[in-house]
């Protein structure tokens, strides 16, 4: 597998675009990513690229959403 760096402007930016990702994932298997998570979290899913893709930007969503929620309380 070959690593890809993306650079976004803003962090709103780059939560878009997990969210998106998000989204096809959860299109394609038709399972949201909160179910999956905990699905690959209990072994019961394999290590299949997809599902480690899946998982990895599930925790980057995750992160992003943390950090944007945490900003956003700060400013208020």
């Amino acid at each position: 597998m070959r690593k890809q760096i993306i650079e976004y402007t803003s962090p709103l930016d780059a939560l878009v675009a997990v969210a998106k990702r998000l989204s096809l994932y959860e299109t394609q298997a038709q399972m949201d990513s909160e179910e999956f998570f905990y699905q690959y979290g209990q072994g019961q899913l394999g290590d299949d690229t997809v599902y480690v893709e899946w998982a990895n930007d599930y925790r980057h969503y995750i992160a992003l959403r943390q950090d944007l929620e945490a900003r956003l309380s700060h400013a208020a």
